[in-house]
This record gives C-alpha cells, structure tokens and sequence, in this order.
C-alpha cells in the first residue's frame, strides 16, 4: 500500500444544527483530490474531530469517503482509541466499509507503558487485514511511543506498514534509520514537512493541504527532482500558513479558513468553540497571501 506523499486529515463538515453535512463532505473530498493534490485523505483522525463523532458517523463517514473518491485516492480511517477491544471492533467495521487502512492514534489518558503501547497495537493490527499507519502525538496523548516501540512493531508486525510521527525531527530521523525500507516515515507537523523528507521521511499528513495542498505537492515534487532551493523557497513561503493555523485549537481555523476561501464546512464542536473576531480577522489577512 502505497499513500503516497501527500496526506490531508480532512476536517469534518457540520450542518448548523452539528449535524454530519453529507453535501459539503462531498465536495471538500473533491476539493482535496481535485484542486489540493491530496494521494490520501484521513477520515475521522484529530482535524476529523473524532472525538466527537459516534462510531455511527465514523462509519458512514468512511463508506461515503470510499463511493466518493472513487479511487482517486486512498482512504484512511480513524479507527484508534485509548481502548483495545473497541478499536478492533471499530477497525473491523471500517475494513467492511472499503477503506484501504486504519489509523491507530497512540492511545490516550490511561497512559500505558511502551510494552502496553506494543501489544495494543500489535493486538489491533493483527485482528484486521488492512494496513496500518501509527499515530505518535504526545501533545495529545501525553504519552509518547518511543523510536525504539515504532521500529519494534515496524520489525514484527507484517502490516504496520507506517506511522504518522508527531514528536519531533529526531523521533523521525531515529525511526527512519531502524525501520525496514519498505515502512513510510510520514511527519505529522506541516512546519516539518521539508526537513522531514530531508531526513528520509515519506511524506507529510497534513492540515493546511486544505489551503495550499498543491503548493505543498509542488514544494515535494521540487524536493524529489533535486530542485531543493526552489522547495526551501516554497516552505519557506508556507511556514506563516502553517503556524497561524494552529493560533487557536485545531480544526477551529482550518475550517474558518475554508469558510474564507469559499468553502464552508460549518463549525466545530464543543468543547471546541468558533474562532473569535480577532482570530478571523488575522486569519483573514493571512489567507491573501495563499
């Protein structure tokens, strides 16, 4: 499986009344491949808010991103949690529904060992068929699965198949170096996503592809050419993207910024909140430049 370079974790559309918006899921699926040049599209991870969709939604989610891409790119789904049993049940149904892989975050609030960390998702990649990317976000999940935990399971487990690293530049340059060849490295940091492939890494699961997705694209295809100077001037051009995305919780200004550039996805839900004036309006003059 390959899911190529460019990953989006797509944000969720809600109706005003915080319901799943089937009509604009649509069209920002379309969006993304289309105009964004997303290879792959994660349905229901963090920017998904998953943890505020139903298992309910999660699965029609991932049945209507699968008939809607038609192909066109590969589908991951969001199926990690902090609780065993219920991710493989929940990675169970999302094989039903089509998707190519699973996502598995590492989980959160109970805060197991690096050994637990092991055998959970050892436990969950071998209930399912489907290849599995890792998810390492300890700004989340206050607990951090190690280098050494990721190149383990990369050694043992026949479809883990790649991990989506959160922590830093080091844990993806340390993972990069033990894993086998065949293991995608992705960073899940857009600031990071020209250092990362500089170190070896795959490719970048992003937020601001929403945005600039094919300024991303151009920015890795340059970087693959040996154009590296004109892929430093791109990163460099998308950095204050990057960083003011994230000025108030994520999804909150990824999903105002889509409203801004003709493509609204309606709010977040609590305990998430809209993003206030004074956000929208330096969002606002952020967004003339992209």
């Amino acid at each position: 499986m390959d899911y190529g370079r460019l990953i989006t974790a797509m944000a969720t559309p809600f109706t005003p009344e915080g319901a799943v918006d089937w009509e604009t899921a649509g069209k920002l699926i379309d969006e993304l491949i289309d105009v964004q040049k997303s290879d792959s599209i994660v349905i229901s991870g963090t920017t998904g808010e998953s943890p505020t969709l139903t298992d309910e939604e999660k699965l029609e989610l991932f049945r209507f991103a699968v008939a809607r891409s038609a192909g066109r790119a590969r589908i991951i789904a969001g199926t990690g949690s902090n609780d065993t049993a219920h991710s493989i049940h929940l990675t169970a149904a999302a094989e039903q529904a089509g998707v190519d892989g699973a996502l598995l975050v590492v989980p959160y609030y109970n805060k197991p060992s690096q050994e637990g960390l092991y055998r959970h998702f050892k436990a969950i990649a071998e209930s399912t068929s489907l290849p599995v990317m890792l998810y390492n976000v300890p700004g989340r999940t206050i607990v951090s699965m190690s280098p050494e935990t990721t190149i383990r399971l990369a050694r043992d487990v026949a479809n883990i198949i790649s991990t989506k690293e959160c922590h830093s530049l080091e844990y993806v340059a340390a993972i990069i170096s033990g894993v086998p060849d065949s293991f995608r490295v992705y960073t899940g940091d857009d600031s990071a996503a020209l250092p990362a492939l500089a170190v070896g890494a795959h490719g970048v699961v992003s937020v601001a592809s929403h945005i600039a997705g094919s300024r991303m694209k151009a920015m890795i295809d340059a970087f693959l050419a040996g154009r590296t100077a004109e892929a430093a001037e791109l990163h460099r051009s998308l950095l204050p993207l990057y960083q003011g995305l994230f000025a108030a919780p994520s999804p909150t200004l990824v999903k105002k910024a889509l409203e801004l550039k003709g493509l609204p996805v309606g709010g977040v839900r609590l305990p998430l909140i809209e993003a206030d004036e004074a956000e929208t309006e330096t969002l606002k003059r952020l967004l003339e430049r992209y």
